[in-house]
């Protein structure tokens, strides 16, 4: 069993706290999303995959600028995203009941299953470090985690719990 973490220190706004704070974030996000490189790899897919299909998963008939807003990337880069994706028969694309110019996303089966597979090792992974650091860690985690994002973005955020 892991020697138990240590509290933030009175001083938490000092350098050295928020430098420790850094490099847990580096550190976390750097194996948690190792978890999944070897089931993209086997498919010859990327982090920004995952990323588009995972959102899309939460939110079937996603647009496509729905989701370049939640991914913060380029025009050109999700399309060769979604380009594979598609190619692959992971996602399908069709256009919007009502604006047909829209492009609506939705995993097909194949995508779904490939997303569960995933989102299994991930919450396997995230599971264990919440259970060991509690239920009340878990809720300062979250609110630390908010608290990075800017105001004007965190509505976007809070919609995915829906």
């Amino acid at each position: 069993m892991a020697s138990p973490t240590p509290s933030a220190s009175p001083l938490f706004l000092r350098e050295t706290e928020i430098r420790r704070g850094v490099e847990l974030l580096y550190f976390g996000n750097s194996h948690l999303t190792r978890t999944i490189d070897r089931g993209l790899a086997a498919k010859g897919l990327g982090r920004a995959h995952h990323r588009a299909l995972y959102f899309v998963a939460r939110q079937p008939d996603l647009t496509v600028s729905q989701l370049l807003g939640l991914l913060a990337i380029t025009k050109q880069s999700l399309g060769r995203v979604l380009s594979e994706l598609t190619e692959r028969g992971l996602i399908d694309m069709r256009a919007g009941d009502k604006d047909r110019r829209q492009r609506l996303l939705r995993l097909t089966a194949e995508g779904s299953a490939f997303e569960n597979e995933l989102f299994e090792a991930l919450r396997e992974r995230l599971s264990g470090a919440y259970a060991s650091a509690g239920q009340s860690a878990v809720g300062g985690f979250w609110a630390v985690l908010e608290g990075l994002i800017p105001a004007e973005e965190r509505a976007r955020v809070e919609r995915l719990r829906e």
